[in-house]
């Protein structure tokens, strides 16, 4: 045979043992394969960088996609709001963390958000809160404020009724406000927000003409927000500093209503705003 034909059957077969070797280390193992496809997912960023995650278990941060494990319910005993709390299984929910000093606080509006109580009610009983009201006649939404130790909760708004004359407020409507400014018992406070854009960061900032708001429930203001519906509640608590500073977001466009509380010379005055979101 000659030396030309001998060299190609060498070469050939080297060829063909290279390939034999390289596919038996390259080929992952096909259940191997299979495991990693099922358990694992990998999100590649835009700067090249990768990282795993396990189907399946991915963390989801929405708390209001959690189960209420609280139940809250109002009644009226002739001059007292009375607060209900209770788990799922109906049992007495006692066991809750002092949240700005108090361990419940009720935000009571009127359905046509003109109204607003800002109460704190005392506990003498498990799971049972209850304070004196001065409410008219008419229709309200109340939220029960309240951080509960090992349990899922969201402040959910309850309606009631105060009497049995309801006035009809179905064609109520807000108006954003001109002028963010307010004078209440001769207390002067300017509302300027940072921006009035949905999903962004907000600064609510008031001035209060020179004044200097005092220590109210372990802070320098406190301040609430409903949508024109009265379903959305936020209460937010001010910054770090000398300043009355809120920090907030709002998800949604809309109209809103802002409550902000400021304690001065001694007595606790509350400034609202009607501000649209957009």
């Amino acid at each position: 045979m000659k030396k030309w034909a001998i060299s190609a059957i060498v070469y050939l077969l080297v060829v063909v043992g290279g390939y034999y070797v390289y596919a038996s280390v390259a080929e992952p193992d096909s259940h191997g394969e299979e495991k990693t496809e099922h358990n694992e997912k990998t999100v590649v960023h835009e700067d090249g960088s990768d990282e795993s995650h396990e189907e399946g278990h991915e963390e989801n941060d929405d708390s209001h996609n959690s189960v209420n494990e609280v139940q809250s319910s109002i009644q009226l005993e002739n001059e007292e709001l009375v607060i209900t709390l209770t788990d799922l299984e109906g049992k007495p929910v006692s066991d809750l963390e002092v949240n700005h000093e108090k361990l419940l606080h009720l935000i009571v509006v009127s359905s046509d958000l003109k109204e607003y109580q800002h109460l704190h009610p005392e506990t003498n009983e498990p799971g049972v809160f209850k304070v004196s009201h001065s409410l008219k006649e008419g229709e309200y939404k109340a939220f029960v404020d309240i951080k509960p130790k090992g349990k899922n909760y969201q402040v959910e708004p309850i309606s009631f009724a105060v009497g049995e004359k309801h006035d009809d407020h179905s064609d109520d409507v807000l108006q954003a406000d001109t002028a963010l400014v307010r004078e209440v018992g001769g207390h002067k406070a300017i509302l300027e927000p940072s921006s009035l854009q949905t999903n962004e960061d907000i600064e609510l900032k008031f001035d209060l003409a020179g004044e200097t708001p005092e220590q109210y429930l372990g802070a320098l203001g406190h301040v609430v927000v409903l949508d024109e519906k009265g379903e959305k509640y936020i209460h937010v608590h001010p910054l770090e500093g000398n300043e009355p500073v809120f920090a907030t977001e709002f998800h949604e466009s809309g109209i809103y209503k802002i409550w902000a509380e400021f304690k001065l010379n001694g007595e606790v005055f509350v400034f609202p705003y009607v501000v649209e979101i957009k």
